[in-house]
């Protein structure tokens, strides 16, 4: 009738109360990561002994233990400093547990909601750090002696996105400017590592295989016209890709993640892809008539040929040497019918052009004047023939010289093409490993989720 629940139940009011607490972790619900948000099911634990809660069970038999209301009895008002609940505690008030010494028990389950700092820089192998720190909301340490005692996880339930790794628990003392004694807290660190399976399945290996389609872009056949927008195609997706990340992710500016850097760097080399695409299209389709290669791309691409030792060139010495064969053969044409010495009415051998010239040398007074126009109608038609021939020596000429300039330049696209090839190649192999090994979990995350 006597007890007070207002009251501090100590024997003596200059000492303070110890109360032992622990915690049990049941479940953890949700990260949070765009919040920044830990929920988890646990237990609390906390004991102490009640001077004012005592009986001789010698008076009292059979009555070994007996349970109180918080409103009945004297409770620590023990909170979760960092609580975003919308009631800030989340506690079920359940009884309280007393033995015949005083020993009571006090086990208030509830769903906690709390801050917590996420660090997404490695994600998806990242490992979370989350404190869940308790102390009394009025009592400082002289009036109330918070110690820790180890978390407990036997009835862990394991969640499907993270591993529990551990739950180490430490005391801390806090001194303020305004006042001379300590308050003590007890803080818990949840400490998670995600589950790497589900992101890379459905982020990683979808980003790896659209960096791999950006090689298929220096393979494809420039006539084909499907270059630009294979690149394009590619570099949309990763933008897709991209978006879905940023929609987990905080916006925070703190740090980059992982994911995210690898989607910059495959996105970085997609679009040089495409710049590097327009120029072999600029190359493979440029015009024969704006002139031919400038000597230093020339050179370049003879040096690239040497280094890579393509397959073009068998082809390209083919294509010059019909087309050396073809203008000889113009040539000597052209040359016979400009001889001034090749005469089809002078230069006739055999009976033929003996009969000719009898014929001709008796009728030559009859005929002079009819022979004259007949040697000019023949000698105008000669020069019309040949001009049209040499027309048609030029214009073959130009359609030649045409084709050089143009396998001149298809030969260059092709050689950047292959380089193109070759480098991106490498820097993508070198992006993906040099960042995905950079996580500090990646081989542990490697053996446990995939292996």
């Amino acid at each position: 009738r006597d007890y007070n629940p207002m009251e501090r139940p100590v024997a003596n009011d200059s000492q303070s109360l110890i109360v032992q607490f622990s915690f049990t972790l049941m479940q953890v619900m949700d990260v949070d990561e765009k919040n920044q948000i830990l929920t988890t099911n646990a237990w609390l634990q906390m004991q102490w002994y009640d001077h004012y809660l005592q009986w001789n069970q010698s008076e009292y038999p059979g009555v070994k233990n007996l349970r109180f209301t918080t409103d009945q009895v004297w409770t620590p008002d023990i909170l979760l400093y960092n609580s975003a609940h919308d009631k800030f505690d989340a506690t079920f008030k359940t009884n309280v547990l007393v033995n015949s010494s005083g020993f009571c028990q006090y086990l208030p389950p509830g769903i906690f909601v709390s801050t917590c700092t996420v660090d997404v820089r490695w994600f998806p192998f990242d490992i979370q750090r989350c404190e869940l720190k308790f102390g009394s909301w009025t009592f400082d340490g002289w009036l109330l002696d918070l110690q820790m005692k180890e978390a407990d996880v036997s009835g862990y339930m394991t969640n499907g996105e993270w591993d529990l790794v551990e739950v180490p628990g430490g005391r801390h003392e806090v001194f303020y400017d305004c006042c001379p004694e300590p308050y003590p807290d007890v803080t818990f660190v949840v400490t998670l590592r995600r589950r790497t399976l589900f992101y890379a399945l459905n982020l990683l290996i979808p980003c790896v295989l659209l960096s791999s389609m950006t090689l298929v872009v220096f393979l494809l056949p420039a006539n084909s016209g499907e270059k630009i927008s294979l690149g394009i195609t590619v570099l949309l997706s990763l933008t897709v890709f991209m978006l879905m990340v940023a929609e987990i992710m905080p916006t925070t500016s703190d740090s980059v993640p992982l994911i995210g850097q690898y989607f910059a760097s495959t996105m970085v080399i997609v679009g040089m892809s495409v710049v590097a695409t327009v120029l072999v299209l600029q190359f493979h389709h440029h015009n024969p008539n704006s002139g031919h290669m400038p000597r230093w791309v020339s050179v370049i691409t003879i040096i690239l040929y040497d280094l890579w030792l393509l397959d073009h060139q068998e082809a390209t010495d083919c294509v010059n040497a019909v087309k050396f064969s073809d203008t000889g053969s113009c040539s000597a044409l052209e040359l016979t019918l400009q001889s001034p010495d090749h005469d089809p009415l002078t230069t006739s051998s055999g009976p033929c052009g003996l009969e000719a010239g009898v014929v001709a040398g008796r009728s030559a007074g009859l005929h002079t004047h009819r022979g004259v126009i007949r040697s000019v109608a023949v000698d105008n038609q000669l020069q019309a023939l040949l001009m049209e021939v040499q027309f048609l020596v030029e214009r073959v000429k130009e359609q030649d010289r045409q084709l050089s300039v143009s396998e001149q330049w298809q030969f260059a696209a092709a050689v950047i093409d292959r380089l193109c090839l070759v480098g991106f190649s490498v820097f993508n192999i070198i992006c993906t490993i040099a960042i995905l090994m950079a996580a500090p979990n990646f081989g542990e995350a490697l053996s446990k989720d995939f292996l």
